[in-house]
């Protein structure tokens, strides 16, 4: 090869090739040097390896614990890649199935607590109908109810998923987050289980279902299958149980409203649970805003609707008597305590052994027979139509319900009176008042603890102190003036300017908190944190009222009541709510009040409770206007609350009780104790007579002996002094409390049984006027002689104990007597000649 072929292929110009500048390349090949200066270090090239590129530094520390972003890229490809996968096999895997079994659902069976059946439910009410038949108002009220964008929207809504999971998580309510098309897949498809395989299936199935099945047909299934409360499946069978019409027939107003119980069926029917009323109507008002937001009526047709009323429901043939009351109290319990979903349940299927005792329950009913409903003469007293009834009845130490009476038949009045929350309490409420001072610790407006002896005023119409919310001075019952008084007698007598002075300086708000401690549920509708609470204006259920009265019988005990012992559905036992049992308030407050509810028994306005012939403690109450009347009282073993109301059968409305049963007035110590007196009786027929064993508070025991110049006493001569600022005497304070303290107690227990063996209350005489001449004032302002005479002519009536009167006698004062005799202690209240009022 020549010298010059090197130069000849060096001088070759490669396709692409260009020269490089001359300054900066050199015309030959470079020196030793150069060739030095440009060779890598061995070092170097073994850092940099075979192709020349550095090697990535390695993660040392705190950066090993980190992923990198290649990790984190590839993990979420891969979690996409696994979605995308699982949805298509989901799909691919899961078809459409047949219709459920609903249309053949199983009954649900109840038993008493022997495992005895109480009742069987579970007859489906049912009838399917074209979509053409239900009119658009009511379609469109379903969709502005439930799904909105239903006709637009895929048959899921994720974000809607998330947000109910969310929701329900955090505790703020549970929310099905599901379309239409799920809630119809849901019911007609599949069933009410909660568990993550079935929202899986119910997923997958609206998908496909979707894409198969046109909207309207979706549309027409859901209000077919949907569950709309009182046993009435599908919108048909829910127009004629409501309204009693069919579909077509139905207005917008009833549209809406029926839209309405999709979302919740037991608590907006307003016919069953009138309670809810404003609940209903604000959802009522949601699904109408939401027809006119989307189009559908217009604000003027709006403006124009009125909430209907539906009418009253009618139970089963099958749950006649008190079986259907029963029922419907363990279902309540069941679905408001998530035990079982309330469409789950009515699906049926399901093997439930309440807490109820047969014997007592039987016992209940007889009682209620026989003091109040064999006395109704509906042709003889067109009020005697408004009589109603309602009880229940608690084991303190277990909670559990052991008996209740809903009613005469559930066939006929099918609301609930043990159980609905829309009667005022009235006086069984100031218990709960005392027991706050008891549990707080309180004092009097001048520093004096509050104890059964705390002297207060029971001026009538005295204005409450210490009230910065306006003047509030309540009455008394028949504006009766007591003076100065004893919470003890206050409490015997009922008076309400003395509770609601004590509410004050308790502090209602405290009075409020004692109150839901001991069981009354914070959203009772007027459960007020002002004076007036004291007074009970607030609509706890009779139920309610007992679940609270057995945490005072229990010591201050308190556990939410329980209506079931077991639950099974396929032989698999349904998991109940732990029972939970905590120190509402403290022994001695609760003790120290049954301490002064015993005396209510005693000698106060509940002395026919003593009819069950066991220690016992009780209070009485009346609602506003006499519209319902009640006993709440306990022995050591039993708790129980009886009220007996007044409801027009045709309007619902509540009404007075005047006249009712051939009586002036229904109070709370007659007809009420006397039932509560002979369930008790009949319910520890047998068991042995325990008395209370009470821990009372310091000082509870210690007698207060008022001060001569605070009573209007004469301390010289011990007689009244006359002349006081409402015309009476100012010695009614001293001769009024020992006069009934002492000489009205001594003449019911030295004289009233024998008045009652004898045909006369010449015992009782004796001792209410022995009292009355020892503090010389009667209870009506007149002065009292010697010769024991009252100012107004002495006449004196007895109390009420089963409405029977009869003829008593002569008292020794001269003037007449007319005593109850039932067989039970009486009470004789002296008087003009006026009903005396047991408030």
């Amino acid at each position: 090869m020549s010298s010059d072929e090197p130069q000849q292929r060096g001088g070759e110009e490669p396709e692409g090739w260009a020269p490089r500048d001359p300054v900066d390349t050199p015309a030959g090949p470079p020196s030793p040097d150069e060739t030095s200066e440009q060779a890598p270090e061995p070092d170097a090239q073994a850092k940099t390896g075979k192709k020349g590129k550095k090697k990535r530094p390695k993660r040392k520390g705190w950066r090993r614990i980190f992923p990198t972003w290649r990790m984190v890229l590839g993990g979420f490809i891969l979690l996409i890649l696994l979605c995308v996968g699982g949805f298509a096999a989901g799909y691919m895997i899961v078809d459409i199935p047949p219709a459920n079994a609903a249309a053949t659902a199983q009954s649900n069976v109840y038993l008493y607590a022997d495992g005895t059946q109480l009742a069987r439910d579970g007859e489906v009410n049912r009838e399917s109908v074209p979509l053409s038949h239900i009119p658009k108002d009511v379609q469109h009220a379903a969709l502005a109810a439930e799904d909105r964008d239903f006709y637009g929207e895929s048959a899921v809504d994720p974000k809607a998923m998330i947000r109910a999971a969310y929701n329900t998580v955090t505790g703020k309510g549970k929310q099905s987050g599901s379309t239409i098309t799920q809630q119809f897949v849901k019911n007609y498809y599949l069933g009410q289980e909660q568990t993550v395989t079935r929202k899986a299936k119910e997923f997958f199935i609206s998908i496909k279902l979707d894409r198969e099945v046109s909207k309207d047909d979706i549309l027409a299934g859901y209000l077919n299958t949907s569950y709309f409360g009182r046993n009435a499946y599908g919108v048909q069978a829910a127009a004629q149980a409501y309204f009693g019409k069919d579909v077509k027939k139905l207005t917008t107003a009833q549209g809406a409203y029926l839209a309405t119980l999709l979302n919740s069926p037991n608590a907006y029917d307003v016919a069953t649970h009138p309670e809810n009323k404003s609940r209903a109507v604000g959802r009522w008002n949601y699904v109408l805003d939401g027809m006119v937001k989307e189009g559908w009526l217009s604000a003027a047709d709006r403006a124009k609707t009125k909430f209907p009323a539906p009418k009253e429901a009618k139970g089963a043939s099958g749950l006649s008597g008190q079986r259907g009351y029963l029922v419907q109290a363990v279902e309540d319990y069941l679905t408001s305590n998530d035990i079982v979903e309330e469409d789950m349940l009515a699906k049926g299927g399901y093997r439930i052994t309440t807490t109820l005792q047969r014997d007592r329950q039987d016992a209940f009913q007889e009682a209620v027979d026989d003091q109040v409903m064999s006395k109704v003469d509906k042709d003889a007293r067109k009020v005697d139509r408004n009589v109603r009834a309602g009880g229940a009845s608690i084991d303190p130490a277990t909670g559990k319900v052991v008996a209740m009476y809903g009613g005469i038949d559930y066939t006929k009045q099918y609301v609930n009176n043990a159980t609905r929350r829309d009667y005022q309490v009235g006086s069984t409420f100031k218990p709960f008042v005392f027991t706050s001072a008891v549990q707080n610790g309180s004092v009097t407006q001048d520093g004096r603890a509050i104890t059964p002896n705390t002297i207060y005023d029971g001026t009538n119409k005295r204005p409450v102190q210490g009230w910065d919310g306006g003047t509030y001075a309540p009455e008394n019952e028949d504006d009766v003036d007591y003076g100065n008084i004893t919470v003890s007698t206050a409490t015997d007598k009922s008076v309400n300017s003395v509770y609601a002075q004590m509410a004050v300086d308790v502090g209602s708000d405290k009075v409020k908190d004692t109150a839901v401690a001991l069981g009354v549920p914070e959203s009772t509708p007027d459960l007020t944190a002002s004076p007036s609470i004291a007074l009970g204006p607030s609509t706890a259920s009779v139920l309610d009222m007992t679940e609270a009265y057995a945490t005072l019988a229990n010591h201050g005990k308190h556990g939410t009541y329980t209506m079931v012992d077991k639950v099974t559905k396929d032989g698999q036992e349904v998991e109940l709510p732990e029972q939970k049992t905590s120190q509402a308030v403290s022994r001695e407050a609760a003790d120290t009040t049954t301490s002064i509810l015993q005396s209510v028994v005693d000698g106060g306005t509940g002395t026919a409770a003593q009819a069950a012939g066991r220690p016992a403690a009780g209070k009485t109450g009346t609602a506003e206007e006499d519209k319902a009347a009640w006993f709440a009282g306990y022995t050591p073993e039993l708790a129980t609350v009886v009220s007996v109301m007044g409801q027009n059968p045709d309007t619902g409305a509540h009404t007075p009780l005047y006249g009712a049963l051939g009586q002036p007035r229904i109070n709370g110590g007659a007809y009420p104790a006397q039932i509560w007196a002979q369930f008790t009786k009949d319910a520890l027929a047998g068991e042995p007579v325990r008395d209370f064993d009470l821990e009372v508070e310091e000082g509870a025991d210690v007698p207060v002996v008022p001060d001569p110049s605070d009573t209007g006493e004469d301390p010289t001569t011990g007689g009244a002094v006359t002349g006081g600022d409402d015309g009476g005497t100012p010695g009614q304070d001293q001769g009024q409390t020992q006069g009934q303290d002492e000489g009205q107690t001594q003449g019911q227990d030295q004289g009233q049984t024998q008045g009652q063996d004898e045909g006369q209350t010449q015992g009782q005489d004796q001792g209410q006027t022995q009292g009355q001449t020892d503090g010389g004032a009667t209870t009506d302002g007149g002065t009292t002689t010697d010769g024991g005479t009252t100012a107004d002519g002495g006449a004196a009536q007895g109390g009420q104990t089963d409405g029977a009167t009869v003829d008593g006698g002569t008292g020794d004062d001269g003037g007449t007597v007319s005593g109850l005799t039932d067989g039970a202690t009486t009470r004789r209240k002296a008087e003009g000649a006026g009903y005396p009022g047991y408030y």
